[in-house]
């Protein structure tokens, strides 16, 4: 029998065409099926993203090309909206790219929050989830969009924050992504036994396993996904341009480990550094149906 969640609204905050489904693909596919309103913001178009050129075929920009692929991935997922800013994406924080004023990094900051508030006060979740204060892996898209999202989090609900033809509304919940730390030492441990920096990871050797390791946040919530991973390995699969159609290590070590997704809550602010819920909604105060704008 199928779980109904109603009134349950959460929102992902991310940087990327694909950052929804290789992240987040198994715990959105759950919150989907048990009848819950999930939504997606995505920050850039994702068009400085490494593509081989036999996949441009048919599409005039690597922009266009990756955001059909995050049509694609959204409709397999079930996002009920998708909110696309449209910035460009800064590449590594190595790379000249992200000196472009047109890119996400260069945005101004002010900008960007209150794009962010105006998506929150929209689609009214009560769970934000986004990239940890490291952007995962380093990435300044990820960052910005982060800091954005905390701050819009916060100013979502103040009523002296004006937004166009919006009333204020509050999220009670906000999370960062996270990575088992587990996975993260193993990686370094293997590139070191292979005798490879892993401070030069990925296909252009511009991630920093030891960074990533050393910025690992607490993981606080641990939601089971083990039902969603044939939903989550179709959504990656979409996202073909950027290595999709394989079975990424993260869910890899997840099946491994037992099928959980980790978490870490920023809000309300943890008692301990320890897993103590199973569920993103735990503790929320559910309301009457709202109208949605």
């Amino acid at each position: 029998m199928e779980t109904r969640m109603a009134n349950r609204r959460l929102l992902l905050s991310f940087a990327h065409p694909d950052d929804e489904s290789f992240g987040c693909g198994g715990l959105i596919a759950r919150y989907v099926a048990e009848g819950a309103d999930v939504f997606y913001l995505c920050a850039t178009n994702g068009d400085v993203g490494t593509v081989s050129p036999e996949l441009l075929d048919g599409y005039n920009s690597v922009a266009e090309l990756r955001l059909a692929e995050l049509d694609k991935a959204s409709a397999i997922l079930g996002f009920k909206k998708v909110f696309k800013l449209g910035y460009k994406d800064s590449g590594m924080m190595s790379d000249t790219l992200k000196d472009d004023p047109a890119c996400l990094w260069q945005a101004d900051h002010d900008e960007v929050v209150r794009r962010v508030v105006e998506v929150i006060r929209e689609c009214k979740p009560q769970v934000v989830i986004t990239f940890n204060k490291y952007g995962g892996y380093g990435h300044p898209d990820h960052i910005k969009i982060m800091r954005a999202t905390e701050e819009a989090f916060y100013k979502a609900g103040d009523a002296s924050y004006v937004t166009d033809g919006q009333q204020p509304y509050a999220p009670q919940k906000l999370y960062y992504t996270s990575i088992p730390t587990m996975f993260i030492r193993i990686a370094v441990w293997t590139m070191q036994m292979q005798r490879k920096d892993p401070r030069k990871a990925g296909r252009n050797a511009d991630i920093d396993m030891q960074a990533i390791l050393e910025n690992v946040e607490a993981a606080h919530t641990k939601v089971d996904v083990r039902a969603y991973f044939d939903k989550w390995d179709a959504a990656n699969a979409c996202h073909v341009s950027q290595g999709g159609g394989r079975s990424f290590p993260l869910q890899r070590v997840l099946r491994i480990i037992g099928g959980g997704q980790t978490l870490t809550r920023v809000y309300p602010t943890p008692t301990a550094n320890k897993i103590d819920e199973r569920d993103v909604f735990a503790g929320v105060r559910l309301d009457e149906p709202v109208q949605m704008s």
